[in-house]
């Protein structure tokens, strides 16, 4: 069951007729800013907030001509956010090379705070680094970003066939994965 606040959301798009452009985006951004960050987040952008409003400024413009209520505006944002994706991978190629860290040149006797944090967030970003490129992106599109498998063939250039196929092939890369760490940590 939707919340009241997700309900109102849903019937102002379904009545956006002579609505305000504002409150156009105040409903998209209450519904959407979330699951774009998230999706941004796991796609590895290194400043997924940034890059969410830079997506929201993007999608403000457009707001006039969208079709199809909520899951239209849905549709742009996911398609804007990963329009800013393939730009910032495109940017970080052109970036000179930074030296790697070394821990056997470390001195220090205590973990660091950058340490402990990698450690925390290893989790679901950790299961994706081991699939390719697009069964990440797939992943990311379709779990992350709640995005129907039309929306993320349109996304992504592919029939919804395909989608459907490299869904399903990284599923069972991430399951073969995930069974074969398991098996390794109980012997």
């Amino acid at each position: 069951m939707l919340s009241t606040l997700a309900q109102e959301d849903i019937d102002i798009f379904e009545s956006a007729a002579g609505t305000d452009p504002a409150v156009l985006f105040g409903a998209a951004y209450r519904s959407f800013a979330g699951p774009v960050q998230g999706y941004l987040k796991a796609r590895g952008v290194d400043d997924p907030e940034a890059v969410t409003q830079d997506v929201f400024l993007a999608f403000y413009p457009k707001i006039s001509e969208i079709t199809g209520g909520l899951q239209g505006a849905k549709s742009l944002l996911f398609s804007i956010a990963h329009a800013r994706m393939v730009d910032y991978y495109r940017r970080l190629e052109r970036r000179p090379q930074l030296s790697p860290y070394d821990p056997h040149q470390d001195a220090r006797t205590t973990p660091s705070a950058e340490d402990h944090a990698v450690e925390l967030t290893g989790g679901a970003v950790a299961l994706l680094d081991g699939l390719s490129e697009e069964h990440q992106e797939v992943l990311a599109l379709r779990v992350v970003a709640d995005l129907s498998i039309d929306q993320v063939a349109q996304i992504m250039g592919k029939s919804p066939g395909a989608i459907k196929q490299l869904q399903r092939r990284a599923l069972h890369n991430l399951k073969a994965q995930t069974l074969q760490r398991n098996q390794a940590n109980h012997e």
